[in-house]
């Protein structure tokens, strides 16, 4: 379907029905841009979409190989036209980027990001991104009355640092579910009647003696000759009695280990934190790439997702972000989670109505804590923060529409940021390059 308001002669193609599609598409048509919006079209209806004069592309799906296909179908047609490409998958992204000039491919999950960050661990200001040249971090300070961004080095606080590794130190061998405690259980039971067999056995043999009986027992492959004394024969007894027990325990807690997915470890960078981190609730693109970020900035994270067989278990397990699995709606979950420690929770799943329920939970759990949901999707975030206070909201498919427009009309903004009812297209000289209306309308095409 083709928007054609009066006042511009640009002509600008979307191609995907998705929320932030319908986003991008009224606030182009606001801006007085003929658009032509285009749902899942053939190859003949992008041929078609394209005979004509048009000045940028931008393909916005959930679907990365979709996307890509629509991408490439693109440049083929009109070799050099202005493009932005939604894509999470970073190994197509940058292949993407080398072989199609004029792109501009980026994940809504990169473009939130930084409000979201900002939310749970600097809330006086608006954005804490990657400065241009990737290696150090900026703020970034704004309002709609400015008409220049603010733009600092930043740090987080050492107080907030130290908190992040005194739990993940408190999280080495720290059962974190009934599996866990049942395989730390058994190998330290059997470590400790090796270490008691070994103390008896120096009674009359050496050390390393006492300690290869103590360890062959314990391992029931054979048994010493033992002196006819009543403590020891009744020690023997016990130990025996014990060993039935601590090497079942031992092997159960390694196979659930195995078979739960090893989302969590038990020692090393993947440990659970006790204490100073951010509970990242939904671990889909929006979590993972929010968890990634708080983790490169220094800030213990912990994720929470409810599906065992989500796509980005895997993702998060390679970037060493320890993923708890369960509902985040439920309290004794995030207790598991230990949210009465956590410096925030951000609820980043991709359905509102989830969102508002984790929200509320966290708050039964811990009045005190900040809480930041992701919304977008629908207004039940709207309607719930008109009858209570439930936390800083960052609208995740507005940013990304805002930032999708000003690709299309100028050029890729440094970053978007919301100051109460206006988005703010920021490039990287601090200069307020757009003030959009927060974009919650979608178009009615299709």
């Amino acid at each position: 379907m083709t928007t054609e308001p009066a006042g511009d002669a640009r002509h600008v193609v979307v191609i995907g029905h998705a929320d932030v599609g319908r986003r991008a598409c009224a606030l182009l048509t606001r801006r007085g841009i003929r658009t032509t919006h285009l749902d899942e079209p053939t190859d003949a209806q992008v041929r078609e979409a394209l005979s004509g004069p048009v000045d940028g592309v931008a393909v916005l799906l959930h679907d990365d190989m979709r996307a890509l296909r629509y991408c490439l179908a693109v440049a083929h047609v009109r070799p050099g036209i202005r493009l932005f490409v939604a894509m999470f998958d970073g190994t197509a992204r940058a292949q993407l980027e080398r072989t199609v000039p004029n792109c501009v491919v980026l994940s809504p999950a990169a473009i939130a990001a930084p409000s979201m960050v900002a939310a749970a661990i600097a809330p006086d200001h608006v954005a804490v991104r990657r400065a241009a040249s990737g290696r150090e971090w900026v703020t970034v300070d704004a309002t709609a009355e400015s008409e220049r961004a603010s733009i600092h080095p930043f740090q987080p606080a050492g107080r907030l640092r130290l908190r992040g590794v005194l739990g993940r130190l408190r999280g080495q061998l720290h059962p974190y579910d009934a599996g866990s405690a049942v395989l730390l259980g058994g190998a330290f039971g059997l470590l400790a009647v090796i270490a008691v067999d070994t103390l008896v056995g120096l009674r009359h043999d050496s050390f390393v003696r006492a300690l290869y009986d103590a360890t062959r027992t314990t391992a029931t492959i054979s048994a010493p000759e033992l002196a006819d004394e009543t403590w020891v024969l009744a020690w023997a007894t016990v130990a025996a009695l014990l060993v039935m027990g601590f090497p079942a325990a031992f092997a159960a807690g390694i196979v659930h280990h195995l078979i739960s997915g090893r989302h969590v470890a038990l020692v090393g960078r993947r440990v659970m934190p006790r204490s100073g981190h951010v509970v990242v609730t939904g671990m889909g693109q929006v979590g993972v790439r929010l968890a990634q970020e708080l983790r490169d900035l220094g800030v213990a994270v912990i994720g929470v997702e409810r599906y065992d067989n989500a796509p980005a278990l895997p993702v998060a397990r390679d970037l060493c972000i320890p993923v708890l699995v369960g509902d985040a709606a439920s309290r004794r979950v995030l207790r598991r989670a230990s949210l009465r420690r956590a410096v925030a929770v951000v609820t980043a799943g991709s359905e509102e109505r989830d969102n508002i329920a984790v929200a509320v939970a966290a708050q039964a759990v811990d009045p005190a804590v900040q809480v930041v949901i992701r919304a977008g999707a629908d207004d039940a975030i709207d309607e719930t923060r008109s009858l209570f206070h439930i936390g800083s909201v960052v609208d995740v498919n507005g940013l990304t529409a805002a930032y999708v427009v000003e690709s299309m009309v100028q050029q890729a903004p440094y970053c978007v940021v919301s100051d109460r009812d206006r988005v703010l297209a920021i490039d990287a000289s601090g200069a307020v390059v757009a003030l959009l209306p927060e974009c919650t309308v979608r178009c009615d095409c299709g």
